[in-house]
């Protein structure tokens, strides 16, 4: 399914990321290595081939080799099979499928998968995810094998890229900012209210507001501290929207850790939410949440976080994807 480009919303870490400077330093940081020209990186960033509606990847070709770099908010041990799909769409975009036909041996670059963490689930420093880890029955000695190499970009985490690297390291930081500054904005929001946030029917518009608030927060620090201060002067707009965006996911992903929700998607999203403040409500807004986040499991074991980020604010996208679960569920698909 290919997804029009004036439909993505960048992450803030692909965003820094598209500097090629920036890019640049990453790498060198990761391989230890000490490129200074910018424009030997080729940008092989794919614009399709992907349900996500958030593009949080980087592809990129230096010294021959085929560089994958992906951000995510959450461990995620299936980053090998997306990473096989983008490999396959990136060569074939590269080499047409006639050429594989030729006598001759064809050369491709030399292909490195990388997966930068900054999620709230503790994770080390480095983590390594195998393609013949998902395999239904492991062999020793497999056919096809894909390695990808995780980073916890945390702050305190990998300390000796983050100072190789100061976009890397500013962006960490930045990110550290922004959920300090969050959380005391939802405490203050206890504190000067009768019902706290969490137990509101629809916080949407105030958690958005004060995540906003909490994002120029940070910037603003950022900038008197000299971290990224170029980058977050020329695109603080873009950099609130985008991050508003990713931390609404990544907030929801908490849920996935409770334990107290049960019962059906027909009775607990309808009656949880549309019949909330009804004798039920209790009920129906755990068995709404129960099955909103077995919904959104679903789709990010399919890679399709981005619908996530646009049901948080469409209802009625929502919706449609409470219609499509249920159908791969009678399907036996999902």
């Amino acid at each position: 399914m290919a997804i029009d480009n004036k439909n993505y919303k960048d992450t803030v870490f692909r965003m820094i990321f598209n500097n090629k400077q920036y890019l640049l330093d990453l790498y060198n940081a990761i391989n230890g290595t000490n490129y200074n020209n910018p424009e030997d990186l080729t940008i092989t960033t794919l614009s399709g081939e992907t349900f996500l509606k958030m593009k949080n990847d980087l592809s990129f070709i230096i010294n021959f080799e085929l560089n994958l770099y992906e951000h995510q908010s959450t461990t995620c041990p299936n980053i090998p099979l997306r990473d096989l799909y983008y490999l396959s769409a990136t060569l074939k975009e590269m080499i047409p499928h006639e050429k594989t036909f030729i006598e001759q041996r064809i050369t491709i670059p030399t292909p490195r998968f990388y997966m930068f963490y900054n999620g709230i689930t503790n994770m080390e420093d480095t983590v390594t995810y195998r393609l013949s880890e998902m395999f239904s029955r492991p062999v020793g000695d497999p056919s096809i094998e894909l390695v990808v190499t995780a980073l916890n970009v945390n702050e305190g985490h990998n300390k000796e890229i983050m100072e190789a690297c100061n976009a890397l390291k500013g962006y960490s930081i930045f990110v550290s900012k922004v959920r300090k500054y969050n959380k005391e904005a939802i405490k203050e929001y206890d504190l000067t209210h009768k019902m706290p946030l969490k137990l509101l029917a629809d916080k949407r518009k105030i958690t958005k507001f004060l995540v906003k608030s909490a994002i120029n927060r940070a910037i603003d620090e950022c900038i008197e501290e000299d971290v990224l201060r170029d980058f977050f002067i020329e695109n603080r707009k873009e950099v609130v929207e985008m991050g508003a965006h990713e931390y609404s996911y990544e907030k929801h992903l908490q849920f996935e850790k409770e334990d107290s929700y049960n019962d059906g998607f027909s009775k607990g999203f309808n009656d949880g939410f549309n019949d909330g403040f009804s004798d039920g409500f209790s009920d129906g807004v755990d068995a709404g949440v129960q099955n909103t986040t077995e919904l959104f499991l679903w789709l990010r074991n399919n890679g399709r976080q981005g619908d996530i980020l646009i049901a948080l604010d469409d209802p009625d996208f929502l919706t449609t994807l409470f219609t499509e679960y249920n159908d791969s569920k009678k399907a036996g698909t999902h």
